[in-house]
């Protein structure tokens, strides 16, 4: 039997078409049985359709009975309409074996999931960007993607960068070739810098507490990272984690104006603000090599030299 995916768009309208049915066709390549929600290519304003018909798409892929509900793309849109979805009916799902899967603005969907009733999600790729390339997809991420749909992931690996590789790269000094250490059942979280730190204060950010937080974003200065992590830093959020593990940062400028403030300068302060090891290098965020991350899944982090792993296990 087929797996079945459900694409539907929560966010932003999808104006590439011909990335949108390269995906379905790279899927259904893959082997996949594709449903495409009504709605899918709607259009109001930046958005795919009003808050009424993206709210109602969410709750048809809910009752979908699919293996994956995967979003078509990330953009903005899903905070507006946070207060009306129906978390009970996704809860209900996801316990059913849907799963979620999706970055960027989803990020606000996967935490007030998380928030409202514990089900867990995955940090993984949309449609568009990641199936959609006229190039091949990335092997690595279609392999984690498989993994997820035949309950086969039990977890992922990466190597942390050496310091300095390059000046963009993020040091990590405190990570010496003899580094080992493990932190174990701490629950991972996280996504879009930008989308958690805008929901500080909000009922939709979950209290994690002793966790792995995972970080990424795009088009965003290393000052504005920096900020957002403050936000983070200054509303408690940061000091209850026990590792704080930055993604991929990508698509943005630095200028002269800078005078070697970069992103490693920022992961040089987070370090002297908590307690909490703060790693870099994870593959995930805006690129097109991305592993998928559950979040709000129990997970371990084991870090040996260079070599670090998160473990969650079997998931079905």
């Amino acid at each position: 039997m087929k797996n079945h995916i459900y694409i539907y768009s929560p966010s932003s309208a999808v104006r590439d078409k011909a990335s949108f049915k390269r995906g379905v066709k790279r899927l259904e390549f893959l082997g996949y049985e594709v449903e495409i929600d009504e709605a899918a290519l709607a259009t109001h304003q930046r958005f795919a359709g009003d808050d009424d018909t993206r709210l109602a798409a969410i709750h048809r892929a809910a009752a979908s009975g699919a293996d994956v509900a995967l979003i078509s793309r990330g953009g903005y849109g899903l905070t507006r309409i946070l207060p009306r979805i129906n978390y009970k009916a996704v809860a209900k799902a996801i316990a059913k074996g849907t799963q979620f899967v999706g970055l960027s603005d989803f990020t606000a969907f996967q935490t007030a999931l998380l928030a409202q009733t514990g089900a867990v999600t995955w940090a993984g790729p949309a449609l568009g960007e990641d199936f959609g390339t006229e190039a091949p997809p990335d092997d690595i991420m279609e392999a984690c993607f498989e993994d997820l749909i035949t309950g086969q992931g039990e977890g992922t690996g990466w190597q942390l960068p050496k310091v300095a590789i390059k000046s963009t790269a993020i040091e990590d000094a405190p990570i010496g070739a003899t580094a080992k250490f493990s932190i174990k059942d701490a629950m991972l979280w996280g996504g879009n810098l930008a989308i958690l730190s805008s929901l500080v204060g909000t009922p939709y950010l979950p209290v994690v507490k002793g966790g792995i937080l995972f970080l990424e974003d795009v088009g965003e200065h290393p000052y504005r990272v920096e900020r957002m992590l403050t936000q983070l830093l200054h509303a408690g959020v940061l000091a209850q984690q026990k590792a704080v593990i930055f993604g991929q940062f990508t698509n943005y400028k630095l200028v002269p104006h800078d005078k070697g403030f970069k992103l490693a300068a920022v992961v040089a302060w987070l370090r002297r603000q908590i307690k909490a090891r703060v790693l870099t290098g994870l593959p995930f965020g805006h690129v097109a090599t991305k592993v998928l991350l559950p979040v709000g899944h129990q997970t371990t982090l084991a870090v040996e030299g260079r070599d670090a792993f998160l473990l969650w296990g079997h998931q079905h």
